[in-house]
């Protein structure tokens, strides 16, 4: 059984050296806690009137141009062994560290490697030649374990993708940020199996 959610984010941003979000009730478009390099980009698909009286600016205030930045679905297996995010500009596959490897371990086994071989072979239908591998652990042991180890995973999975794919043209960026960005509560032992992870991300191709 899957799960789907839908976000719809959307910010309009002014420049003023005194002017506040709350003053204008502006809607976070990216989550602080989200992994740098990930943050989305698009269009707005409509435009704002600056001289809108509803705008009710402060004096010397004037309006940036609005933006939409991310439109993302979400769809998770029940047992939350794979999630995958769809925004207007990418897909980000994430797989439970369990799924793929043994305790404390990088060594990937051939069911994992399956699984592998078909994010590659959507980063292939995609066309993408930028691809993400990020490595998440979740907060037991020491933060410098967690990055190792996060590291070698994210590492193990770059190798099958790269030799899945066996395209010089893509770049990759390889990641292990161990504790940070945890994407559920590390206070219990389900949150903490979902922390456990490692995320693939590439670009849509163009419509």
């Amino acid at each position: 059984m899957r799960r789907t959610m839908t976000y719809i984010r959307v910010t309009a941003l002014l420049t003023t050296s005194v002017l506040t979000a709350a003053s204008v009730g502006t809607i976070q478009s990216h989550a602080a806690d989200d992994p740098p390099g990930t943050e989305p980009s698009a269009s707005a698909p409509v435009k704002v009137d600056p001289n809108d009286p509803d705008l009710k600016l402060p004096d010397g205030a004037t309006l940036a141009q609005a933006k939409v930045l991310d439109i993302k679905s979400v769809v998770e297996e029940q047992s939350g062994d794979e999630r995958r995010e769809d925004t207007n500009t990418s897909v980000t596959l994430a797989l439970q560290a369990e799924v793929l490897f043994g305790k404390d371990s990088s060594k990937l086994g051939a069911e994992a490697k399956s699984r592998i071989r078909g994010i590659a072979e959507e980063i292939r239908n995609q066309n993408a030649t930028r691809v993400r591998v990020f490595g998440f652990t979740d907060n037991l042991g020491s933060s410098a374990h967690g990055d190792v180890l996060s590291k070698r995973r994210a590492n193990a999975v770059h190798d099958v993708l790269s030799q899945s794919l066996d395209d010089a043209g893509i770049t990759y960026e390889v990641r292990g940020y161990g504790e940070q960005y945890p994407i559920a509560d590390n206070a219990t032992e389900a949150g903490r199996k979902k922390n456990r992870r490692v995320e693939v991300s590439f670009p849509r191709s163009e419509p």
